[in-house]
């Protein structure tokens, strides 16, 4: 099965919201820079029989290498009703082919009359990734014999450029999901199953992972916040502290800092991707690194809910913001900031009002942003929104080594902002 999907050695990015603390400013006036038409992709999909085939307790499960391998009918019911549908992993998938090996299992019951689709990727990662500089030395110090060590083939269900999801919550498809897992993972070659990033609501869904040797662990996790206030003027005088409402205040005694939304990027992906990697590279924790193609994908393929903000400094591109707005809630999904002007006008600080006051304006009910950069987030009040990792070893003598050793390696232990949020036990 390597030779069908060959796993490659890739340690790169970052995920959405991994943006490290940076200043901000404000002003802004909302308009369109460009009315997009929707151009389809001109690549006919052409169904493709799955390139392995097994059985498993009630029911059968087909691999398929691409989204387009998948008949039409079946792909385009995948995940529907999710702010990341079949098109966001189709466009993942697509456009981080060099650092990942997708593939999709496609689960039927025995009678063929079910079905559920699990987006899947083949990575080989360092486990020992975003731990601190002293954890990271002593558990890496075998590496000067072992060079390997700790660097595992990893078969992850989930999304390689975001939270993972259930496209089928219902018991007979996690029950084959579980068995699937275990004999794609042995098919790949790989040592490690892991189940990345998923929100605590499918805590109910996936325990009976536990009777199948996973261990659940917190990831970083997400913020969130509830906007229980009209006006931006409200939350700043009566839900934040004085530090945070000084912020503010000093923002606005500021030069406006011009604001615009767009759905479609395409003319100046290239600098969007620029500042991206600006904040990429800064960041402590790297998984996936995005391209200039998914940012100009995303808008055109996804442009009822994508929204691209873009803040300009004497007009000059100076940070973006990548969200999609969906069920009444914005999910801001990544950032990139121009250092050069960002810290000096605190644009950190200014994306966040900006943000802020557009989803009042447009009646939203709730934000939500990604893993890391925990101190702002902690002092702009939101709360953490668990996400969990599922994980076990396909070996059954080495599997409760390696639970034990995941108890002392997960990051969330190692970073103490995270237990300073009122809501820290969730995790």
């Amino acid at each position: 099965m390597n030779q069908l999907l060959p796993y490659q050695e890739r340690y790169s990015v970052n995920r959405a919201g991994a943006a490290e603390l940076i200043e901000a400013d404000r002003n802004f006036t909302t308009e369109t820079l460009i009315q997009p038409e929707l151009e389809r992709r001109s690549a006919v999909s052409r169904p493709r029989p799955p390139v392995l085939e097994f059985n498993v307790t009630g029911g059968r499960v087909g691999v398929y290498r691409t989204s387009a391998d998948i008949p039409s009918e079946i792909w385009r019911r995948v995940l529907s009703g999710h702010s990341k549908d079949h098109r966001y992993y189709a466009i993942s998938a697509e456009t981080l082919a060099g650092q990942f090996d997708h593939a999709y299992l496609v689960m039927r019951d025995i009678v063929g009359a079910r079905l559920a689709v699990q987006p899947v990727f083949l990575v080989k990662q360092d486990i020992l990734d975003g731990l601190p500089a002293r954890v990271h030395a002593l558990f890496a110090s075998p590496r000067r014999f072992f060079p390997s060590w700790l660097r595992m083939g990893m078969l992850v269900a989930g999304c390689s450029a975001g939270d993972g999801a259930l496209d089928c919550r219902e018991r007979w498809a996690v029950e084959m999901l579980i068995e699937a897992l275990v004999a794609f993972a042995r098919q790949s070659g790989v040592s490690v199953i892991l189940l990345k990033d998923f929100p605590s609501l499918y805590r109910d869904d996936l325990k009976a992972l536990n009777a199948h040797g996973y261990r659940r662990i917190p990831s970083m996790p997400g913020c969130v916040i509830d906007f229980n206030f009209r006006t931006f003027e409200e939350y700043r005088s009566k839900i934040l502290g004085r530090n945070m409402r000084h912020k503010f205040n000093k923002i606005a005694r500021m030069p406006p800092v011009s604001m615009q939304v767009v759905s479609d990027i395409t003319p100046i992906a290239t600098e969007i991707h620029a500042l991206y990697m600006q904040t990429h590279q800064r960041s402590k924790m790297r998984f996936e690194c995005l391209t200039p193609e998914f940012f100009t994908r995303i808008g055109r393929e996804m442009p009822e809910s994508a929204r691209f903000f873009l803040w300009r400094v004497d007009g000059r591109l100076a940070a973006f913001a990548l969200c999609l707005v969906h069920d009444g809630t914005m999910h801001h999904l990544n950032i990139g900031f121009d250092y050069a002007v960002s810290l000096d006008r605190r644009l950190y600080y200014t994306t966040v009002k900006d943000l802020f006051e557009w989803c009042l304006a447009q009646g939203l009910k709730g934000y939500y942003t990604g893993q890391l950069n925990y101190h702002p987030k902690l002092h702009l009040r939101m709360k953490l929104s668990p996400l969990d990792l599922y994980s076990r070893h396909t070996s059954t003598l080495v599997n409760p080594l390696y639970k034990l050793a995941l108890g002392f390696l997960q990051p969330v232990l190692h970073d103490p902002l995270i237990r300073q949020f009122p809501n820290a036990t969730e995790l």
